[in-house]
């Protein structure tokens, strides 16, 4: 998108749209446009990051994004906290609370091994992970199944496993409702190797 017929404060929120996530050029355009035509849409959106910014923080326990510290999860006394479920960001715990299923207490690392962006273990919460493992009997892994999030997975089971902690991996395979056909050959070996019982 050429921003360069644009007045100027357009084009720098175009730009600044474009820069999140999943939004492209086209899409940034878009917003913007939207934005401006909707004043007060704009203006809450605005009050809301501002409000999010301000409010959220990170819990000095688990890394997971709160606006109480610790978190919510560190302080019910309702988690198992003999199980720790490590993600790599916040919105993975959000993905894994919708099931229902998980009860205990997560660790966030706030990202993933990437040494050619020169993320190592000393940039992610692997010290504060090492601190919380008092009463922990089981690790559940839960990277996504990246090269990262594998080799993110690997070093701390590697690290964990000398302590006396169980540690223990998400099983990945076919989604529900997937077609054979369509998955991929790592999907359809991850998914023999997950394989169990009926």
């Amino acid at each position: 998108m050429d921003l360069l017929n644009y007045p100027q404060p357009l084009a720098d929120l175009i730009s600044s749209l474009a820069r999140l996530p999943g939004i492209g050029p086209k899409t940034a355009g878009r917003l913007a446009f939207y934005l401006l035509q909707e004043p007060e849409t704009a203006e809450a959106l605005a009050q809301s990051v501002l409000k999010a910014k301000e409010k959220i923080k990170s819990c000095s326990i688990c890394s997971n994004f709160t606006d109480q510290d610790p978190c919510a999860f560190c302080r019910s006394e309702r988690r198992d906290r003999k199980l720790l479920c490590i993600v790599e960001h916040p919105r993975d715990v959000a993905a894994l609370e919708k099931t229902g299923e998980f009860k205990g207490l997560y660790h966030v690392l706030q990202g993933v091994l990437s040494p050619l962006e020169g993320i190592g273990p000393e940039q992610l919460t692997v010290q504060q992970l090492l601190q919380r493992l008092e009463g922990v009997e089981e690790v559940i892994m839960a990277m996504n199944p990246t090269v990262e999030g594998e080799a993110t997975a690997m070093y701390l089971a590697r690290l964990l496993k000398p302590l006396g902690v169980k540690v223990t991996r998400i099983a990945h395979g076919l989604p529900v409702g997937g077609d054979l056909e369509y998955a991929d050959e790592v999907t359809i070996a991850r998914a023999l190797e997950g394989r169990r019982n009926l």
